[in-house]
């Protein structure tokens, strides 16, 4: 049975403060909890819209080291940039704080402090990379070293970026320290956990059986974590960037950035209502949604609620209404390779055209599934629908009263059944709208919308005013006193998606009030009503305007191709007797298959002019096992052997690696005795 709540707490997910906003982020959080918003508020309904930025964790102290400047000097930098586009563009926070001020500093420590005093962690002691230059334990990105997978160099502790594996920093092959570039050593430390495995059962029926009109990712995202089992997660971590840990004895510890961050909800709302704040998250009758990508789902709907049940005093989320990716042109976006579109350039490369992009990422709203935006498609749907629809049947309407009864609406008379059917098909928009956006869909709603301006395109086309008025005045008058109120709904409708585009149209018809509880009226603008003089609510963009940011993609590409080509740094040099140990050789592939449960590995037999060999090689997305029969390869044969996939692997098979991620196995360019040694 559905609730009735007496106010909304929305919150869109804290943005990193370590670079700019880019489309998809706008596509995957920040328009659709703006509309959202919005629409309340025009419903009149109690909301508080809450955001701010993430501004601690090790990327940021990495950017800071590189550009030799302070972390604070970071994040001051982003912060201003990530608001003032976000204000430019009509994100219409309540509050936008950060995750630096001091109120965020004493109400992250305190609600850690509660819960400690509870009992609600565990400690663990562990063995960590510890940088005894530097004197500092290593976070996982503060850890390098050759993939053990592709085996590329430059692989963090965390994850390999050149092939995407997830990694621990003990995976690494040859790790060193991103802080002093020594090899780091294991040491112990101290942590706190939050044991998630502790809150299963009531997040299990809390999610599974009480929330399943959630989103069918979000839904099935939980549910494949939950029937996983959860483990306890470190909520501390060896740092010199974040929040003391405001326990005796956690010198040079801080708390973890995903347990800090999302308190930051509830600072930033204290940093506005100090004295109210409370009843936006502790109140029963306050309902709490969440807007996040579904990289946050875990976050939002198992971690940050085990932590405010903990806590003992808050409310849970209603719903956390997550999208999926937005890719730009066919390709995922990537803020390393540059590959976006961002909005403080957006805004700077179309001034005035915040709503075209609203209306383009609303509609390719990533929903349900990944999506593309594409600087086509951004044209088409400017030209074809802004344009050609919505603005198209805007200009008619307001000019044709300008040209008729100078800009004065005119009285309605007498009906026909046209007529009729025409106020009948839009009476119900409201209605439709509103249960699409009580439903998260705001790409469909968004049609509702757009629909008004087709049955007005279509009314004033088959009534054909222009006509009509030599032989029948006073139907006129009828037409253009209809399509003014189809006119006013609009302004309404549209409200929520392209609020820069609605105030401009309600300039246009001078309409003081625009009650969302009048959508679908056919009265809104009385005769006699006096309008102001029409202008181009939208213009074309034309095709050079679309070739240049084309073009500034295709160059960020080539710029990206260029630099995966440079050769990597020499390493260190090393003794000739340290080489001479190396027994590298040739060998014959007679045998090749692909591992089983294994995509990247095959299984090579190789004659190598003593007894046949087995060697297992990380290469199988570069060859087919067909394509190395019969090859002569170079392999290392007094690698000591190691154990992949339940086969022991005896040597190393020789490969070149460029920095694209394409490879190439190292052959002979002649056939030798297979044992030839290679020196």
């Amino acid at each position: 049975m559905e609730k009735n709540f007496k106010r909304t707490t929305v919150t869109s997910a804290l943005p990193y403060a370590n670079g700019p906003v880019h489309i998809g982020h706008l596509a995957g959080v920040y328009v659709p909890a703006d509309i959202y918003v919005r629409y309340l508020r025009l419903k009149k309904e109690d909301v508080l819209f809450v955001g701010g930025s993430d501004e601690h964790g090790v990327p940021i102290t990495i950017r800071a080291r590189k550009e030799g400047i302070t972390p604070q000097d970071v994040v001051d930098r982003y912060h201003t940039l990530i608001r003032d586009s976000f204000r430019e563009f009509g994100i219409s926070f309540d509050v936008y704080g950060r995750t630096t001020s001091d109120v965020h500093r004493e109400t992250a420590s305190a609600f850690f402090r509660k819960l400690y005093d509870k009992g609600e962690f565990v400690e663990k002691t562990s063995m960590q990379y510890y940088d005894e230059e530097a004197h500092t334990f290593l976070a996982d990105r503060y850890i390098t070293g050759e993939c053990p997978h592709c085996h590329a160099e430059g692989a963090y502790g965390d994850q390999c970026e050149k092939c995407g594996t997830s990694l621990s920093p003990t995976d690494l092959i040859n790790p060193k320290s991103a802080v002093s570039g020594s090899q780091p050593v294991m040491k112990e430390t101290k942590h706190w956990y939050l044991p998630l495995d502790k809150h299963e059962a009531w997040l299990r029926q809390w999610i599974l059986e009480d929330h399943k009109e959630w989103r069918n990712n979000v839904y099935g995202q939980c549910k494949s974590w939950l029937d996983m089992g959860l483990q306890p997660r470190a909520v501390s971590r060896d740092l010199d960037w974040g929040i003391p840990v405001p326990v005796e004895g956690a010198d040079g510890k801080v708390l973890y950035v995903w347990f800090d961050a999302p308190i930051g909800y509830i600072s930033n709302t204290k940093e506005l209502l100090p004295d109210t704040w409370e009843t936006w998250w502790k109140d029963p009758e306050t309902r709490l949604v969440h807007f996040i990508g579904k990289d946050n789902i875990v976050f939002h709907c198992i971690v940050f609620p085990a932590m405010l049940k903990a806590e003992g005093s808050f409310i849970l989320p209603d719903n956390v209404p997550s999208n999926e990716f937005l890719n730009l042109e066919g390709d995922k976006i990537s803020t390393s390779r540059n590959w976006a579109v961002w909005l403080h350039e957006y805004l700077r490369d179309f001034p005035g055209k915040q709503d075209v992009l609203r209306y383009v990422l609303t509609a390719n709203a990533p929903e349900t599934k990944d999506n593309d935006f594409t600087w086509k498609d951004f044209q088409a749907r400017n030209n074809n629908e802004l344009v050609a629809v919505y603005g198209n049947f805007v200009n008619r309407a307001l000019q044709l009263t300008q040209k008729y009864y100078d800009g004065e609406v005119p009285v309605c008379g007498e009906l026909t059944d046209y007529d009729r059917m025409t106020l009948d098909e839009f009476k119900d928009v409201k209605a439709k709208v509103e249960e699409l956006l009580n439903a998260f869909k705001f790409r469909d709603a968004q049609k509702e919308a757009m629909n008004l301006a087709r049955i007005g395109n279509k009314y004033i086309a088959d009534s054909e005013p222009w006509k009509v008025v030599k032989t029948d005045p006073e139907r006129v008058k009828t037409v253009i006193y209809i399509s003014l109120q189809l006119t006013a709904n609009l302004a309404i409708a549209f409200e929520p998606f392209l609020p820069f585009s609605s105030e401009r149209l309600r300039g246009m018809l001078h309409m003081e009030s625009f009650e969302w509880e009048r959508l679908g009226s056919t009265d809104l603008l009385p005769s006699g009503h006096r309008l102001a003089k029409p202008e181009l609510l939208f213009e074309k963009i034309e095709d050079e305007t679309i070739e240049a940011q084309v073009q500034k993609l295709l160059d960020t590409k080539k710029a990206n191709e260029e630099a995966s080509y440079r050769a990597k740094p020499i390493r260190e040099n090393i003794a000739f007797e340290d080489f001479e140990k190396l027994d590298i050789r040739v060998g014959t592939v007679l045998e090749c298959t692909k591992v089983p449960k294994a995509d990247k590995l095959l299984c090579f037999k190789i004659a190598d002019g003593l007894e046949n060999r087995t060697i297992v090689s990380g290469i199988a997305k570069h060859y087919k096992p067909e394509e190395l029969v019969g090859k002569q390869v170079c392999f290392i044969a007094n690698l000591a052997p190691r154990k992949l996939k339940g086969i022991e692997s005896q040597g190393m098979i020789l490969s070149a690696l460029n920095n694209d991620d394409t490879l190439s196995v190292v052959t002979v360019d002649r056939e030798v005795k297979p044992g030839s040694e290679v020196g």
